[in-house]
């Protein structure tokens, strides 16, 4: 596994759900078509932990969140930019996602809850906003955004 395992993973996933409303019909899509359980689930959690330990991924670290852009926008996750932060019982800072955001919880130890949703896909439309919060346990979380936005408020 490589970072370029990985690009190639996120981007069969980002080509099966490029040019889609971000909606609850997304969701729902990627829930049933990637479920938590499921081998490519599994396999984006592996590709996780291994860029983790070879420092390409998660390789940075403010306010207890670790952190960092794997896939710029327009490359090979297609129009999506694709983030990993790995976060433990903890709230990140406020942002706002002006074009939506697709993500995947990969829980890695006990039950953790993202914004109070457990293992598998959600989805944020545009103009969301969020304290990103992990109750409960350590997990990754994977995030698309379409172009790349989101935007930091400061709060």
């Amino acid at each position: 596994m490589s970072a370029e395992s990985f690009a190639e993973l996120i981007g069969e996933i980002a080509g099966s759900i490029t040019g889609r409303a971000l909606d609850s019909d997304l969701e729902a899509y990627l829930n049933a078509t990637y479920p938590a359980e499921g081998e490519a689930f599994q396999r984006l959690k592996q590709e996780c932990q291994t860029g983790e330990a070879e420092g390409w991924l998660v390789s940075r670290e403010a306010g207890g969140v670790k952190f960092g852009r794997a896939i710029k926008p327009d490359t090979s996750a297609a129009e999506f930019s694709v983030d990993v932060v790995r976060m433990k019982d903890v709230r990140g800072p406020h942002h706002v996602h002006t074009t939506g955001e697709i993500g995947a919880i990969m829980a890695l130890d006990g039950e953790p809850r993202f914004d109070g949703k457990p293992e598998g896909w959600y989805v944020y439309g545009p103009g969301s906003a969020h304290f990103p919060t992990v109750r409960g346990g350590d997990a990754y979380v994977l995030y698309l955004l379409p172009g790349g936005a989101i935007e930091f408020t400061g709060k």
